[in-house]
């Protein structure tokens, strides 16, 4: 297990597997792009996939909460997929995540799938918010952003390994110093945007992709990374 801690802006944060940081200075743990029920988003509009992703979601969330008991847990946008995603969402789930409310103190960040504070699941709502050196919000800002931590793109990295190509979740770290982090999606059904997509230019002038594995994430440089076969153009993730 290779996972080590990454200082941004001179805050110690810890990467997790399953997709989140660990703040442990202020117990937070930091999450992003949930995309709670986006497979009944898609059902809506005649593309049938399995029902399950927002309890697979939650089930990653909850095993996050157990392991570090935070005191807070920042979500930094498009925790809902939809407007409609809360009142789609089954009993079973909303009280899974009812609980977890209960468990921490919230901070829902707003983001372009969710753009209006929920009305199901109250916690303090915000575009953005600063704390001590860290600015969290949803969409990252081009150019110079120091302790900017921030979701949207779902960054993905291509690397060959053991001989073959595996593709990978990723935290995008980097600028001068280490300034900033891109978080990837934990949604179930998120898509990802490889790191070399164009997307990511305004953002960096050089970064590391903190590549998430079954029980550890990987710091790959970029010179050992690969584009998507046929990747010319960026695509949306979100």
């Amino acid at each position: 297990m290779q996972t080590t801690n990454i200082f941004i802006n001179g805050e110690n944060l810890t990467p997790d597997p399953l997709g989140a940081l660990y703040w442990r200075a202020r117990e937070t743990l930091i999450v992003s792009d949930l995309h709670f029920e986006k497979g009944s988003s898609f059902a809506a509009r005649g593309v049938m996939l399995p029902p399950y992703d927002t309890r697979t979601t939650l089930m990653r969330l909850a095993a996050l909460v157990k392991k570090y008991n935070p005191a807070c847990v920042i979500s930094l946008g498009d925790a809902f997929h939809d407007r409609e995603a809360e009142a789609r969402m089954e009993s079973q789930d909303a009280d899974t995540l009812q609980t977890l409310l209960r468990q921490s103190d919230w901070l829902w960040i707003l983001g372009n799938h969710d753009p209006a504070p929920s009305a199901r699941f109250v916690a303090e709502t915000v575009h953005e918010k600063q704390i001590g050196p860290l600015i969290f919000r949803h969409e990252p800002q081009a150019g110079a952003a120091p302790g900017e931590i921030a979701g949207h793109l779902h960054p993905c990295a291509r690397v060959a390994a053991e001989g073959r190509m595996l593709r990978r979740r990723c935290f995008a770290v980097g600028g001068e110093d280490n300034q900033r982090i891109i978080m990837p999606a934990i949604g179930a059904y998120t898509g990802g945007l490889n790191v070399l997509d164009a997307a990511y230019a305004p953002l960096f002038d050089s970064f590391t992709a903190w590549v998430m594995g079954a029980e550890g994430v990987y710091p790959i440089g970029r010179e050992m990374l690969a584009r998507d076969p046929g990747n010319v153009v960026s695509v949306r993730t979100g």
